[in-house]
């Protein structure tokens, strides 16, 4: 991308310009190691003492930054500049990989299957019997959609994912690469002549819309009915959905963390890394799981929960304090 001005920046993001720079913006940087060409952000106060040595020419702050960009430098006050940040790098950001033609020869479509209209299909994907794909979706080479899948508008899937059978994928949906959606849940019973039996998992995997599903990632279908992922959620990289979970709207899982079968979580739930949710848990509206807590049962909607066992934050950071103060106590 050619280099723009801060005028042509502020255009987009609508803040207000605090001193001045000659200096053409190439791309945004992190305030530690940007250039003179670069646009970096200041999200938070405690961020302030690291503009003085910062390199970068301009950056978008938050409203109550108090100190003053410098000779030839500029800041863009905003409201929110972290929401800010997004809207820069969609402007900088580069195009995504090409495609020559809409459809690679060596993809193999069933007859069967439905395409939609602006639909882009890669090297050596496979697309099964009665498997529908909406309009001007993305699918990126060696991605597997089996039998009777329905994929929505607007949504990539990126190379190495597979998605089961019988699965759905709602409109503008993101999954990375080599997620595995609606594979058999962790399902199997003592027997005393077979040792472990595997109990059939004949549900499926519905997603909604606006999703965006990390790299790596495993939502397994139900044993019976659906595994469900309600509008908007958001799911890290390496995160386990176990069979017939279910999320409300616009939850988040950071990475690692794991929910095992039967988890119900409300509209909103936050999952920090690493936390792990014990089967046939529901966790309220807005709460919010610390990274690295395990949560072995019920959780009141907006509650926050932290530690192994998890208990309330409250609750655990005085817990923890008084611990410390014993191991110093015991040094003395």
């Amino acid at each position: 991308m050619k280099p723009i001005t801060i005028e042509a920046i502020n255009s987009v993001l609508n803040g207000t310009i605090v001193g001045s720079t000659n200096q053409l913006i190439t791309a945004p940087e992190q305030l530690e190691v940007a250039k003179e060409s670069e646009i970096s952000f200041i999200g938070n106060k405690k961020y302030e003492k690291l503009w003085q040595n910062s390199k970068a020419s301009a950056a978008v702050v938050n409203e109550d930054i108090a100190i003053e960009p410098g000779e030839n430098r500029v800041f863009i006050k905003v409201k929110n500049a972290d929401l800010a940040m997004s809207q820069v790098l969609e402007l900088f950001a580069p195009p995504p990989p090409k495609f020559e033609i809409e459809i690679h020869p060596t993809a193999t479509i069933d007859a069967s299957a439905t395409i939609g209209k602006g639909t882009k299909i890669g090297a050596n994907c496979y697309i099964g019997p009665n498997t529908t794909i909406g309009e001007n979706s993305i699918i990126y080479p060696n991605v597997t959609i089996l039998d009777e899948c329905t994929i929505g508008n607007q949504t990539t899937i990126w190379s190495g994912t597979v998605i089961r059978e019988r699965c759905h994928v709602g409109n503008n949906c993101i999954i990375h690469p080599n997620a595995t959606i609606g594979a058999d849940g962790f399902g199997f019973r003592p027997d005393p002549q077979k040792g472990l039996v595997k109990i059939p998992q004949i549900g499926n995997v519905i997603i909604g819309n606006n999703v965006e599903i990390g790299a790596n990632t495993c939502v397994d279908r139900g044993k019976f009915s659906s595994t469900v992922l309600g509008d908007g959620c958001k799911i890290d990289n390496l995160v386990q959905i176990g069979h017939n979970s279910k999320l409300g709207m616009f939850c988040i899982m950071a990475g690692n963390s794991g929910l095992a079968g039967s988890v119900t979580l409300g509209n909103g739930v936050i999952i920090g890394g690493s936390a792990s949710i014990k089967d046939h848990t529901t966790i309220g509206d807005g709460a919010i799981i610390g990274a690295g807590s395990g949560v072995t049962g019920d959780v009141e909607a907006g509650k926050t929960l932290l530690g192994y066992p998890a208990i309330d934050a409250k609750d655990a950071l005085r817990q923890w304090a008084i611990l410390k103060r014993m191991v110093n106590d015991s040094k003395k």
